[in-house]
């Protein structure tokens, strides 16, 4: 059955209000993922999204990790930024997938390229271990500073590591102890010992 991009458009619509725009604790996830089977099934990227997200998590419908892949993948190759990070995710933890992080490096870069925080902050985190791609810390900082501006608490400690250490950056414990306290600020729980170091 064919559907116009307009009915298309509206089925994820539906789908997308009645997961997150209701009050109803009980989310009436059976309607919600039929409606973005339906509209990811005609190539609604965001649908194929959040129905990789169904899978994933069980639902509305059985947990099944290699329909998740699958739809991530779907919805990565069409340009979805969320889609390219968990794709890249996969593939940096061998979730599903052999461990490659060639691959890695490539969708968290398209993703990160985006926009996406975790992504850039994953990017930054491979070229400072050499993972998938030549170990560069200097490009690890400038990473993790485009993810630290979305206050990022991974960054953030990240990056005072980085100058704590003198690694990429000019050795610094003022801008470390900055980093830290960021990183203590939004919650990141090694942030405080760290601090404590520095004193």
């Amino acid at each position: 059955m064919k559907f116009s991009k307009y009915k298309v458009d509206k089925m994820f619509r539906l789908g997308y209000k009645l997961a997150f725009e209701t009050k109803t604790k009980k989310k009436a996830w059976d309607d919600i993922f039929a409606l973005w089977y339906c509209s990811a099934t005609c190539g609604h990227k965001r649908s194929q999204f959040y129905l990789a997200t169904c899978y994933d998590h069980g639902y509305g419908t059985e947990k099944n990790i290699e329909l998740a892949f699958k739809w991530f993948l779907k919805a990565a190759k069409q340009g979805h930024m969320e889609s390219q990070y968990n794709i890249g995710f996969f593939y940096a933890e061998g979730e599903y997938v052999n461990q490659d992080y060639k691959k890695a490096v490539h969708w968290f870069s398209l993703s990160a390229a985006q926009g996406d925080t975790e992504a850039q902050r994953d990017l930054g985190y491979s070229y400072f271990y050499g993972q998938g791609v030549k170990k560069d810390d200097k490009k690890a900082v400038e990473w993790y500073k485009k993810a630290a501006t979305k206050n990022d608490e991974k960054a953030f400690y990240n990056l005072g590591l980085c100058y704590k250490y003198g690694d990429g950056v000019k050795q610094s414990n003022r801008w470390a102890k900055h980093f830290f306290t960021k990183a203590f600020e939004y919650g990141h729980r090694k942030a405080k010992g760290q601090l404590k170091k520095l004193q």
